[in-house]
């Protein structure tokens, strides 16, 4: 199963350079690295991410992101893929401009 990230420009340029991130503002506050299933992704760009630009969408295999990944409940209590360590450029299957993704497409 694919899980999904989305970065504005500088967070994505800070993972290209370092090779990995503790994410955006919000993860590094909540202390894990936020996902959405291809299902959730609709809800957080409208909620998260509304009227922004730049957008890049990040794709991971959830599995095999290992144990440091945990599906905890978030919101209206759906259950989001939540990375409990950084995110590493070699966890990525694809990184794309989020204008350039047929989210409804996604799997």
């Amino acid at each position: 199963m694919l899980i999904y990230k989305v970065f504005r420009a500088g967070e994505w340029a800070e993972l290209a350079a370092a090779g990995e991130t503790r994410g955006a503002p919000v993860d590094r506050a909540d202390g894990y690295v936020h996902f959405s299933t291809a299902g959730q992704l609709p809800g957080t760009l409208a909620k998260h991410f509304a009227g922004e630009t730049d957008l890049l969408l990040l794709a991971v295999d959830a599995e095999a992101a290992g144990e440091a990944l945990r599906w905890e409940p978030s919101r209206g209590g759906a259950l989001f893929p939540h990375l409990h360590r950084p995110l590493a450029l070699a966890d990525l299957l694809w990184a794309r401009p989020l204008d350039q993704v047929a989210i409804g497409d996604l799997a």
